[in-house]
């Protein structure tokens, strides 16, 4: 193993991935709000946005992430059936499966985007995603699709 491959491997074993989390204000934002509450731990690679419901999360926020230099975008809702809303979280299944083929289109790794259900009695499900999303994104590394290259 040569000197660079090493220190690329342990560059690689500290970094940490930035997520993006937009959270149903029902379900999943109080699914990471018991999280804390109960001390359940989960990586500290997320920053969260607060909204109203996943259905109400646009391809152009997540796209736009990306672009901005996040290594990462989580979108988490409620459990079909039982959305706030009725059918908001239908809505963003339906954009997320259109949005991963898209984003496959342009060369953007999908599991840079991952789409989950977290009830607000589920703080450590929401907790375990959390975990394997910070996996995923992690073992593809830093976003340098979208550098800027001036």
């Amino acid at each position: 193993m040569t000197t660079q491959t090493k220190q690329e491997e342990s560059l690689n074993d500290e970094w940490e991935p930035k997520i993006l989390a937009f959270l149903c204000n029902w379900c999943s934002y109080a699914g990471a709000d018991l999280a804390g509450v109960s001390r359940i731990q989960y990586p500290p690679t997320i920053r969260v946005v607060r909204v109203p419901c996943s259905g109400r999360v646009s391809p152009y926020f997540i796209i736009k992430s990306l672009m901005d230099g996040w290594d990462g975008v989580v979108v988490s809702g409620c459990h079909p059936g039982d959305c706030h809303y009725l059918t908001g979280n239908l809505v963003a299944r339906r954009r997320f499966a259109i949005l991963k083929e898209l984003l496959e289109f342009f060369g953007i790794e999908p599991g840079r985007v991952n789409f989950m259900w977290a009830s607000a009695a589920e703080g450590e499900r929401f907790a375990n995603l959390i975990k394997k999303a910070t996996k995923i994104v992690k073992k593809l590394g830093p976003n340098k699709k979208f550098e800027k290259k001036w």
